[in-house]
């Protein structure tokens, strides 16, 4: 157990000024999000907080992470894409998601419906990690995205439900702005510097 993600369930993310306090969102979810917990330290993941968040990982790469929301809390599978789900219980966090895919929950009673759902989901994560497995290509969505951006959606937490939150003008001055670069660790480092404007709302010239 990390005790980082103790104070996590203490004290939110500190993303925001809720942070710390009562009406911070973390604790709208709290029980759902502790038995989350508890399932993920009986595997092999690594049990971290990157980026405010617990995160959950396999030879240091990022797996798995439990996400917050006002309406609802989270367990995000970075390759969900990959993993098998006969039921159809795993969903795009959002319309032009490319890889990630979450597992939702509203209520409690959640976690013991889907008690054997939720461990093949994680052992299935594993197992992908453990094989090297990659999305070879996007999922198509009518934009073409640096694949540089789709990594950095991957490691920050929010940043693609920020980025498709963005008005389709300022998505496009992104994209162009990113897609000049010839070089990847240039598209990388244009990125690192527009984060802070994406998770912001704003787009390149504001």
């Amino acid at each position: 157990m990390n005790p980082q993600v103790d104070q996590f369930l203490l004290e939110g993310c500190m993303r925001c000024s809720k942070g710390g306090t009562p009406a911070c969102k973390v604790h709208l979810w709290t029980p759902i999000l502790e038995q989350l917990r508890q399932v993920l330290l009986e595997t092999e993941l690594v049990e971290e907080r990157k980026w405010g968040v617990p995160t959950y990982t396999l030879n240091g790469k990022n797996v798995i992470m439990l996400g917050v929301f006002n309406d609802s809390c989270v367990l995000s599978f970075l390759k969900g894409i990959l993993i098998e789900d006969p039921k159809g219980l795993l969903e795009f966090p959002g319309p032009n998601s490319q890889q990630a895919k979450v597992l939702r929950f509203t209520d409690l009673t959640q976690v013991k419906k889907w008690k054997k759902d939720i461990p093949e989901f994680i052992s299935q994560a594993i197992q992908i990690e453990n094989q090297g497995k990659k999305v070879e290509s996007p999922r198509q969505t009518g934009s073409k995205i640096p694949k540089e951006l789709i990594q950095k959606f991957e490691e920050h937490e929010g940043l693609e439900k920020a980025f498709f939150a963005l008005t389709p003008g300022r998505q496009r001055g992104y994209l162009i702005h990113l897609s000049g670069a010839k070089q990847s660790a240039t598209r990388l480092s244009r990125i690192e510097k527009c984060i802070p404007k994406i998770l912001a709302g704003k787009g390149m010239m504001d």
